[in-house]
């Protein structure tokens, strides 16, 4: 295959003082540290940054409809933006994972953690599930997934699908479509979904003109921690499974021996079908939707654990008040809510939210019980989510004794300097009431 190139000759050249985010680590220039771009160029294309003296900072990838205004790819002169630096970026993200993680479900790439800004990639056994959602990795998603099957099929993986889940709001920032589909099969190669989104673009304007789609079943079976779950990728949440908490989740198995065990915001019913299957008495979990309700129950079937698992429908928030006034307590409360905030603006009334929440939860704890609790915003810092559950601990006059403060799984990687990739805070602790 030809080594296609893909760097423009169009040069950013930042503000003076600007682009502290970048020197300390970070991957993202906006759209208010650039004095100019110079050359010629196209959004989505690969251009070079220049500090305001013509310092080379390294290569990116541009769009001008986003507040993001470039997204780094590469800090050093000499590498070539072209199918073989991809392929590199590529390899370096499989290996890390063969070395961290069981990879037969895992994530393969996280974006700018691997150097691939915007990018996320799932595997889920023999399917792969894309998140696309910068307009320049875009355009480098087929080199990469060529790649990245390439580098599989060497370790004899042969996949029989890969499924795009592009459908998140944030594309529109981006000036992009969002967009759902099989865009590679085993029977039938690369499929006609376009990979210049422009092309895209008008024809989802046109609605007379569909993407062919073969049929292909958009379920995939999959096993993690012993547990054996149905993935829905096209209809689930994200990719269709919530991969991050793939360790933390083996922490409540381990757990759950002998317990009464409540699990909050259950979605499919992974916290709670762990615990079944490390030994707990019984297990209820709960969630708003009755979609997820109906697969985590779906689940329990799959594992041997309905007796013992069960799950309803409701709002948690509206819940855990009427369990305290109905007197139930648990050996075991998890609390797995979405994220309460995705901006800096709106943290401080989520503050107020996670604060609710784990006060109405720790209370339904039996006295030297165990309580764990989430936080997947990446605005609700570590230290601020500490603070907020201890005032909650405090608000219900308990000691909280920590057993564990866990981040994402290492399939998640975290880059210091890029602040972003560090998101999910996960704390076990024992509550002690005061006698």
């Amino acid at each position: 295959m030809e080594n296609q190139v893909y760097t423009s000759n169009g040069v950013v050249h930042l503000i003076k003082g600007e682009g502290r985010l970048l020197k300390s680590g970070g991957s993202w220039i906006y759209d208010n540290e650039i004095e100019s771009v110079t050359g010629e160029f196209e959004n989505g294309d690969v251009v070079k940054v220049e500090d305001f003296d013509g310092y080379f900072m390294g290569w990116g990838v541009i769009n001008e409809t986003s507040k993001i205004r470039v997204r780094m790819l590469c800090r050093h002169r000499k590498e070539a933006i072209d199918d073989a630096f991809l392929r590199e970026r590529v390899k370096a993200a499989y290996e890390y994972r063969k070395n961290v993680i069981d990879t037969s479900s895992c994530r393969m790439i996280f974006g700018e953690a691997d150097y691939l800004p915007g990018l996320v990639v799932d595997k889920y056994e023999d399917l792969l599930v894309v998140q696309s959602l910068s307009l320049g990795v875009d355009r480098l998603k087929r080199s990469i997934l060529t790649s990245l099957m390439e580098e599989m099929e060497a370790d004899g993986i042969t996949l029989r699908g890969i499924y795009e889940r592009s459908d998140a709001k944030v594309r529109k920032k981006e000036g992009m479509t969002p967009f759902k589909g099989w865009i590679w099969t085993k029977k039938e190669g690369w499929i006609s979904a376009p990979y210049n989104d422009m092309e895209r673009q008008w024809k989802a304007d046109d609605p007379s003109v569909q993407f062919p789609q073969p049929a292909e079943d958009v379920h995939v079976s999959i096993t993690e921690n012993g547990v054996s779950y149905l993935v829905d990728v096209e209809n689930g949440q994200k990719t269709g499974f919530f991969l991050d908490q793939k360790q933390n989740r083996m922490e409540i198995q381990k757990l759950a021996k002998g317990k009464k065990v409540l699990d909050c915001f259950t979605h499919m019913g992974t916290f709670a079908l762990n615990a079944g299957l490390g030994g707990a008495d019984s297990v209820l979990g709960l969630d708003i939707s009755e979609l997820a309700v109906a697969q985590a129950t779906e689940n329990a079937k799959r594992n041997n654990l309905s007796e013992r698992v069960t799950f309803r429908q409701a709002d948690v928030l509206d819940e855990l008040p009427k369990l305290y006034q109905q007197g139930e307590s648990y050996d075991l409360l998890i609390l797995d809510p979405p994220a309460f905030t995705k901006s800096r603006t709106a943290t401080k009334q989520a503050i107020k939210g996670y604060r609710e929440i784990n006060r109405q939860g720790i209370r339904l704890v039996k006295d030297g019980g165990y309580f764990a609790t989430c936080s997947c915003s990446h605005f609700m810092t570590e230290e601020l989510f500490k603070k907020t559950v201890k005032e909650a601990a405090d608000s219900v006059h308990v000691r909280l004794r920590q057993i564990q403060f866990r981040t994402q799984a290492a399939d998640h990687p975290m880059i210091w300097g890029g602040d972003d990739s560090y998101y999910l805070k996960f704390m076990i602790f024992q509550v002690v009431r005061e006698k």
